[in-house]
């Protein structure tokens, strides 16, 4: 009922629950939402079948949009100082936040019952207030009674406890209180609210329900799983769910060892749904290379693995879409364009090293490559991260060019591409524009890939398609990392604190002085090539004395997706 897929053993005698917790949970919510249903004089369900047509769904979206408006010229026309973001954006841009799907509900002039902390009385007691400004799960409110005075408004996370709609006091016997500083100025307080409340709209009564809906995970402490080895990108390793955390999942390699005090030595984050994670036995069906587990180390005294173990199936990780292998699909040795793995700021000249099965390939950088094939790195045909030639020229992207050309122009790259073995890659990746709602200077939180275990506070420098610049705030640009629009490891502002993740806070431009930076070298200084401007698909180019013609030499044929 929870979510949480699995083996047959993962769940109890009913087949319904996972654990014991999970059925006092199921109950726990199946109660409330009973009471919520007999409040809205409904019966009581789980999910509302009702679904608005296109049609209701475009009118009410556009009706909602010309109520922000209207309510932002009411709040901003009386010349006072008011609170402002750089940019603004609801979780609608993130297609993996906790209630998305819902979060056309939540806009602008929205009435909710809040904790009151302009008071001096000593239990919590609660107050109306307005929506003014929406940013992430973030919020800012407004009293009633401050009407246009701005001096007291505060930000919430419409996520907490502390954000209801209205009607929840009295279902649960609060006190509505106004603030201090204006409970003198109306006289009739209930012909007051009556009038502001009469045809305003409030957060729907299962909004707390839905959001903990959205926050379940189909992992638990104790599932195996294959991920990519950190000390090894192209290999993957068993390893162990240890801790989950708002979708994120803390893992533990079987064979990463314990310290003296019973410390993990090594352990990996990501989210549950990385592409660098999957079902145990997926690298040998693909035909990726896995470490195999060193069984004289014993994990066994961690909490995670005294667990019941059990394999963790296809059906609880991220469908990839559908890549047709046929003659058109990648080759080895085919020349493209990706974002190296390892130093994430920098697209680089690469090359097809291998073909694997279903979709994957193992991808090198040109230039840097150590021989042997361990700094390979896998990707599926779909990834955002692997552009076709030209990719960067075509969209003002410096492109970090192999050491052996780097003193070359850049229309060198066309003739490095034509002498290779298999030349450039003829394929029509997937780097389609979506209408993502991202732009630049917009704030989120967002996971520093090369120190994965850590959300910072980031800044979207730049779109490109389907892929976003992004900024680490009170970081140097040389560690801005590219990362796909619906990457899994992005997030609306506010998210670290529904889901109780710690937020990196910005640092200072310098460091203290003593100290160094914890990540500091993380990343070499990028090794960028030089670049010019020329027509891939025409042009003359003149080399050891010879001119030749390449018409359309960079030009990709069609590659199905399914």
């Amino acid at each position: 009922m929870c979510g949480t897929r699995g083996t047959t053993e993962t769940f109890s005698r009913s087949k319904r629950f996972c654990s014991v917790s999970c059925s006092r949970s199921y109950s726990s919510n199946s109660k409330k939402s009973s009471i919520l249903a007999r409040l809205q004089g409904r019966p009581p369900t789980r999910k509302s079948s009702h679904k608005l047509s296109l049609k209701s769904q475009t009118e009410a979206s556009q009706s909602k949009t010309n109520e922000q408006h209207q309510e932002s010229r009411a709040f901003g026309q009386d010349g006072k100082k008011t609170h402002r973001l750089l940019s603004l954006f609801t979780t609608v841009s993130f297609t993996n936040a906790p209630l998305c799907a819902q979060w056309d509900d939540i806009y602008v002039g929205l009435k909710v019952e809040v904790l009151n902390t302009h008071t001096a009385l000593p239990s919590k007691v609660y107050w109306i207030a307005t929506v003014v400004q929406l940013a992430g799960y973030k919020a800012l409110l407004r009293h009633e009674g401050f009407e246009d005075d701005d001096s007291h408004d505060l930000w919430c996370n419409l996520g907490t406890a502390d954000v209801h709609p209205i009607g929840w006091c009295a279902v649960n016997s609060k006190l509505l209180v106004p603030p201090q500083e204006v409970h003198q100025h109306i006289k009739d307080w209930k012909s007051y609210l009556m009038e502001r409340l009469v045809g305003a709209h409030t957060l729907p009564v299962d909004f707390h329900v839905k959001m903990a809906d959205s926050l379940r995970c189909p992992f638990r402490q104790g599932v195996r799983v294959e991920v990519v080895d950190r000390s090894q990108v192209s290999r993957t390793r068993l390893a162990v769910v240890d801790t989950v955390v708002g979708g994120r999942l803390r893992l533990l390699y079987e064979d990463g060892g314990l310290g003296p005090s019973g410390e993990v030595l090594s352990d990996f984050w990501c989210h549950m749904q990385s592409p660098l994670l999957h079902p145990v036995g997926w690298s040998e069906r693909v035909g990726h290379s896995i470490k195999e587990t060193d069984t004289s180390v014993n994990m066994s005294s961690h909490p995670a693995f005294r667990k019941v173990l059990h394999n963790s199936v296809p059906h609880q990780f991220r469908k990839l879409r559908t890549v047709y292998m046929g003659d058109t699909f990648f080759e080895e040795g085919m020349k493209l364009e990706a974002i190296d793995p390892l130093n994430l700021g920098n697209i680089c000249v690469a090359s097809v090293r291998k073909v694997l099965l279903d979709g994957y390939i193992m991808v090198g950088i040109d230039g840097v490559e150590i021989g042997d094939g361990s700094d390979w790195f896998c990707y599926h045909a779909s990834s955002h991260a692997i552009l076709p030639v030209g990719y960067c020229e075509n969209n003002d992207i410096p492109l970090t060019l192999p050491p052996a050309i780097y003193n070359m122009l850049m229309h060198m790259w066309v003739y490095y591409v034509l002498s290779s073995s298999c030349g450039p890659s003829l394929i029509r990746l997937s780097q389609g524009d979506v209408g993502h709602g991202f732009t630049s200077g917009m704030k989120l939180e967002a996971v520093d890939l090369m120190e994965p275990r850590l959300v910072c506070v980031a800044t979207v420098r730049r779109c490109v398609g389907r892929l976003l610049l992004l900024h680490f705030d009170g970081w140097e640009p040389e560690f801005d990392q590219w990362v796909d629009c619906q990457s899994p490891e992005i997030y609306p502002v506010g998210w670290c604190e529904i889901t109780g993740y710690q937020l990196q806070p910005p640092i200072g431009p310098e460091p203290p002085q003593g100290q160094e930076r914890s990540h500091t070298s993380k990343k070499a200084k990028p090794f960028m090539g030089k670049r010019s401007t020329f027509n891939f698909f025409y042009y003359w180019l003149l080399y050891d004395g010879y001119i030749y013609r390449m018409s359309k030499c960079c030009h990709y044929l069609p590659f199905i997706l399914l």
